[in-house]
């Protein structure tokens, strides 16, 4: 009854608002802003929330149950409407909308607003006037570039204010990077702010991918320096030239008929997403940045990149490119002004969207493997459900058990198991087999006792069952196991799988269709993980028996020596070739004199 009251108060309000558009906001009963939202026409877009309640789903049924109060602003146009939304969620940080998840600050080079403009490093965008080119995801590759430019124009990097009365009042003295040679010294006068402009011009265009009417401009001065035979201006002009083309040769390079355009790709993943942003400039990535964001209630694609667009070219100098690569049309692509969405089938700009997936997969994998190493809960926590999701298992498989069999053309048969627990091997919980039933090699029927010992015992104890048990093998093997899984009444208790060698095929019971998982998947790397271990400790113990039976049939045909003695032997020195390398008085404190005679004798000592 009181949430009807509620929702029939917010219908009439919302009965009320304009067909303007505008920015809405949804607030709680504690007065706090728990969604921003955009919409052409504000009537239309807001009454949309109130219609079939029942039938919404996930986060969006949530976030109606919470509105106590709706709040609106009218402005001009749809993109005034996208600036305004943008931001406040950056200001408010709404509960329910696509956030910025990442923290991290990247790098961009700055440009100073200043009569001899300084060029340097940060991490801070200040709007005072001051030029940013980036962000560089590699501060390695933002250091290189800033280090060409210094060095090929000279740039000051002092932070005097300098103004042309103050040069010209010789206020200031020459530093220790004018005298030798990295700094023009325009401290002094040394350098015109006409001249120095134009380097700062050149450095801007640098920056912007446009090396090619850098290197032009200085070709034609060295050309001229060279035919008025200034040839020493002339070579500095050449090592500038060459030092600009071995900084293109390092850049990330794609196909020069691309052109220039930005590129945007989005990886979803549950309640998260990653977007790569690349801009490409004369067949180059001058600039690459990856954002982690927290999904709100929005869930189509399209409405999330239009967001996160939104969102970074607000960040970026000069705004986007004429042409921006996407993976799918986006629900409001018009609000961008003169900008072309290409959303590319084949060809170099689908390469380049298939390179922005695979820095989204690269910082994805970065961000788990540092949380992982931050906190091991989290990590077997994400572990168990990926595996529970790629495997699909009604529950987590928190122990897991794997079985191999072992033996030598029948001979000395043996078995394996190997538990995990969290998806890490539990090494005291490992045990071994003796074969008793099966004569010959027999695989199918040696997995068929193995695993009626094991899980019967397991039953009878009343013993704690894993959730998932792997076979090594293929269908046969797995088609054998299932059928004791039948007889002991396991199935639907305990998930069987088998996992062929070969091509890494994993096979689920009474279906002969094999199943392939990523070769990067963490879930595979697991099951390969205890796989290879139970093969390890099932050869290893083995090989243990096979010497263990060599060793005991030599000593057995000793005449004079009995089983008794042997299995001191044995137990003492392990190996045939120890116990002949042992004297006769080692050999009598183990098996007294008589025997330690009789060895030496058959030993030849």
């Amino acid at each position: 009854m009181k949430d009807d009251i509620r929702l029939a108060r917010l219908r009439e309000k919302v009965s009320l608002l304009p067909t303007s558009p505008g920015v809405y906001q949804f607030l709680n009963a504690d007065g706090k802003i728990i969604y921003v939202g955009k919409a052409k026409s504000l009537k239309r877009r807001v009454s949309s929330y109130f219609m079939r309640i029942d039938q919404q789903q996930g986060k969006l049924k949530v976030l109606v149950r919470q509105i106590e109060d709706i709040r609106h602003i009218v402005v001009n146009n749809e993109y005034e409407a996208l600036l305004l939304e943008n931001n406040m969620i950056k200001e408010l940080q709404p509960r329910y909308n696509i956030m910025l998840k990442d923290d991290k600050t990247y790098p961009w080079i700055a440009i100073s607003n200043e009569p001899f403009p300084r060029i340097y490093s940060t991490r801070r965008v200040v709007r005072d006037g001051t030029r940013y080119f980036g962000p560089y995801a590699s501060v390695y590759i933002q250091k290189m570039l800033l280090e060409s430019v210094r060095s090929i124009y000279r740039l000051r990097t002092c932070r005097l204010n300098l103004t042309e009365k103050s040069v010209a009042d010789g206020k200031f003295g020459v530093c220790l990077k004018a005298h030798i040679g990295l700094c023009s010294a325009p401290c002094v006068g040394r350098i015109s702010q006409k001249e120095y402009f134009e380097s700062i011009s050149s450095v801007e265009d640098i920056l912007r991918g446009d090396l090619r009417k850098v290197v032009d401009t200085l070709r034609e001065e060295m050309l001229a320096a060279a035919s008025q035979l200034r040839f020493e201006s002339a070579q500095k002009l050449k090592e500038k030239i060459e030092q600009l083309e071995n900084f293109h040769s390092r850049s990330t390079v794609v196909n020069p008929s691309v052109g220039t355009c930005d590129v945007f790709y989005l990886l979803r993943e549950d309640s998260s997403a990653y977007c790569n942003f690349m801009r490409i400039r004369g067949g180059n990535v001058i600039s690459s940045m990856t954002v982690e964001l927290k999904l709100g209630i929005e869930e189509q694609l399209s409405e999330i990149l239009t967001f996160v667009i939104s969102r970074i070219s607000s960040e970026l100098n000069g705004g986007l490119s004429r042409e921006v690569i996407v993976q799918a049309e986006l629900s409001n692509g018009e609000l961008f002004d003169k900008v072309q969405f290409t959303v590319p089938k084949r060809g170099d700009k689908l390469r380049l969207l298939e390179f922005a997936e695979k820095n989204c997969r690269m910082y994805r994998a970065e961000q788990q493997r540092y949380l992982d190493k931050k906190s091991p809960e989290l990590r077997a926590e994400r572990l168990m459900e990926q595996m529970k999701k790629d495997l699909y298992l009604s529950e987590q498989p928190r122990h897991i058990e794997c079985f191999d069999n072992s033996n030598i053309q029948g001979s000395y048969p043996v078995a394996a198991c190997v538990v995990f627990r969290d998806g890490r091997p539990a090494r005291s919980e490992y045990r071994h087999f003796n074969v008793k039933t099966v004569v010959g090699a027999d695989d199918f029927a040696t997995m068929r006792e193995i695993i009626g010992r094991r899980y019967g015992r397991l039953l009878k104890e009343g013993a704690e069952l894993p959730q998932l048990v792997v076979i090594d093998g293929g269908k046969g093997q797995l088609s054998a196991v299932y059928e004791v899984f039948e007889e002991l009444g396991l199935t639907g208790r305990v998930a069987l799988i088998g996992l062929a060698k070969r091509l890494e095929e994993i096979f689920f019971p009474q279906d002969s269709v094999p199943y392939y998982l990523d070769k990067n998947s963490e879930t595979l790397k697991v099951l390969m993980h205890i796989r290879d271990e139970a093969h390890r400790f099932g050869i290893t113990f083995h090989r243990n028996q096979r010497s263990k039976g060599f060793i005991h049939s030599e000593l057995s045909d000793i005449k004079g020596i009995g089983e008794v003695t042997v299995s001191k032997l044995l137990k003492r020195y392990r190996t045939i070739s120890k116990v002949r390398a042992a004297s006769y008085d080692e050999l009598c404190k183990v098996v007294g004199s008589r025997a330690a005679k009789i060895l030496t004798e058959y030993f030849g000592k």
